[in-house]
């Protein structure tokens, strides 16, 4: 049969940073030895409190429908989040509780765009933005950086391209995936060109907590009344609670946009895993006493990492100042990112994202969301790679 598929659907590009993880995964299931530096997810379990808090829910019978934006006692928690750490005030009715940080990016994207809208995406990116745009029947507008300005899109770059077709702006600081932290000042500069053109921000702030080298995270939406009314924020539980599997985002945004993401949510997925929620009221409101030990880690593979990568011939790197990514260019080597990364996995067993996939195909993704000895391992068998190609 010729089944019909829609051309929204199969113009699509598949997530390669799930597609090389599962390739990894099932290369390991098969008996080899493969070091996994794909995925950007952390190898901490969720705090015991978080995991208590859901069984405890559990065993109440709280397994039942809830409001579609989530449940009040953690949009209030969630409110509360922003008040005490960024200085923005939000009611609950301004939050919306979603399936995952990529849920609440998508849902913003369908409820803000439609056919003939643009929106402005600084290159390297998350390599889910531009197919979500596609999604929403709008266009990309895409700004490629490179690790010479450290990855950030300069005030220049962003004025040049609004247009009257502009209706957002994809901001993501610390960013996935080069890790790049833009200042407070760099952030505010680009907020005000958004609030002067009357432009929307996206700023995705789900590795807020995740900052090295006294690096600083300040939300666009705070600097003025003006910067919050054109911004939206999503965030997530995934990174700073390792709370990947649980599927779990948030999201703060002016209340007539709010409304309309609700909308489209209660027609999709209806509410978050309810049980859920409860472990996320939990995670806002209990101990945060696993994040410096879990940053001082990170701070470690970081460094290491980064050292290594400067060593190999072909491949040099800029540190990251956030996330827990590295994204060394490998355009030396004389191999594209998929070539390079193809390769790698198949000569060395080493699993590594191309930067095609983030728009930039001079470098590869590197996450050390994974122990020391895996990264040494890992980075002893790309170094042998690399001076192969010698």
């Amino acid at each position: 049969m010729n089944y019909p598929i829609a051309r929204r659907a199969a113009t699509l590009s598949p997530s390669l940073t799930l597609a090389i993880d599962s390739k990894a995964k099932q290369m390991k299931a098969d008996g080899l030895d493969v070091v996994g530096f794909g995925a950007g997810e952390p190898d901490f379990d969720t705090p015991q409190h978080i995991k208590d808090a859901a069984v405890k829910a559990l065993a109440d019978g709280f397994t039942k429908y809830t409001p579609s934006s989530g449940i009040l006692e953690l949009r209030q928690a969630i409110a509360d989040k922003f008040q005490r750490e960024n200085g923005l005030t939000y009611k609950p009715s301004q939050i919306i509780v979603s399936c995952g940080g990529k849920h609440s990016c998508f849902n913003v994207i369908l409820s803000t765009c439609q056919e003939g809208d643009e929106v402005i995406i600084p290159a390297p990116y998350w390599l889910s933005y531009p197919e979500m745009v596609k999604l929403a029947g709008a266009k990309s507008v895409i700004l490629s950086t490179s690790d010479r300005t450290e990855f950030k899109v300069t005030p220049e770059q962003l004025r040049g391209a609004i247009t009257a077709k502009t209706r957002l702006f994809v901001l993501n600081s610390p960013s996935n995936p080069t890790g790049t932290v833009y200042t407070p000042d760099e952030i505010r500069i680009l907020g005000d060109i958004c609030v002067e053109k009357g432009v929307l921000i996206m700023s995705d702030e789900i590795y807020e907590h995740l900052l090295y080298d006294g690096a600083k995270h300040r939300s666009v939406a705070s600097f003025s009344p003006a910067h919050l009314e054109h911004t939206i924020i999503v965030h997530g539980f995934a990174k700073a609670w390792s709370m990947t599997g649980w599927r779990l985002g948030f999201l703060a945004a002016p209340e007539p946009v709010a409304k309309a993401i609700d909308a489209v949510q209660s027609h999709s997925t209806s509410n978050p895993t309810s049980f859920a929620q409860k472990g996320a009221v939990a995670a806002l409101t209990g101990s945060q006493e696993h994040l410096p030990r879990w940053l001082a880690e990170y701070d470690r593979r970081r460094t290491y990492a980064w050292q290594r990568l400067n060593t190999m011939p072909g491949v040099s790197c800029v540190s990251s100042k956030g996330a827990f990514y590295l994204f060394p260019n490998v355009s030396g080597t004389g191999l594209g990112s998929a070539e390079f990364c193809s390769r790698l996995l198949e000569q060395e067993k080493v699993a590594a994202v191309p930067g095609i996939a983030f728009g930039a195909d001079d470098y590869i993704r590197i996450s050390y969301a994974t122990g020391l000895a895996n990264i040494e391992k890992g980075l002893d068998r790309m170094d042998r790679f690399v001076r192969s190609l010698r």
